[in-house]
């Protein structure tokens, strides 16, 4: 049996609330910042340049901090969840796979999965791990932490150069799904053309044969 690694945003959770809240925390229009989020993806940039772009020389960790204890900070809850979320990890359980989400979220963020009881065996974020992707290391981590060989994982990711990429070129098998923003403007690239599987909903993945 396979073990099935899952990215987190725009593959579990929608990232509109994410960005909606920085909005209205800087007291920025949330189309403005919209926009300019789709703006740097396009560009290959660090979605983040799109709040560096609004505020140039924002602290982002600092306002980070001052969002958490005026109790506005990260959120993440049920309707957060893609719809396909829980019955394919449900359904990928039920058939024997191990089922884990590994992806580059803040340790507040892991908190926030577990509280929602999702049917999967852990939860492991860059924010705990002190490195993200694409870094090799977070995939070094993430074989330890799936307990099982390279070959006998299959990262799930909507990013073709920080999920697909990486991931294979750490032995990984890989699943692009097409969703959101990357997902979409990136389907046609050649990262995630070298996927094992392209998918365009989570349960898929129970057709994947062994």
């Amino acid at each position: 049996m396979l073990t099935f690694a899952f990215d987190v945003g725009e593959t579990i959770v929608r990232d509109g609330r994410y960005w909606a809240a920085w909005a209205d925390w800087l007291g920025i229009p949330r189309h403005t910042l919209s926009a300019l989020v789709g703006a740097v993806v396009a560009q290959g940039r660090d979605n983040a340049d799109a709040l560096r772009l609004l505020r140039p020389g924002i602290d982002l960790d600092a306002e980070y901090e001052a969002r958490e204890a005026a109790g506005r900070g990260e959120r993440i809850e049920e309707s957060d969840l893609y719809p396909d979320v829980r019955p394919a990890l449900a359904g990928l359980r039920a058939d024997g796979h191990r089922v884990v989400i590994a992806g580059n979220q803040t340790a507040r963020a892991a908190e926030l999965l577990r509280a929602l009881d999702l049917p999967l065996d852990a939860i492991a974020t860059s924010g705990e791990w002190g490195v993200a992707k694409p870094s090799p290391e977070f995939f070094t981590r993430l074989i330890h932490f799936a307990e099982t060989t390279p070959d006998q994982i299959v990262y799930v990711g909507d990013h073709p150069a920080n999920d697909i990429a990486p991931a294979q070129a750490a032995g990984l098998r890989t699943a692009h799904i097409r969703r959101g923003p990357w997902g979409h403007l990136w389907a046609d690239t050649p990262e995630a053309a070298a996927a094992d599987w392209r998918i365009n909903a989570l349960t898929e993945l129970a057709t994947i044969v062994t």
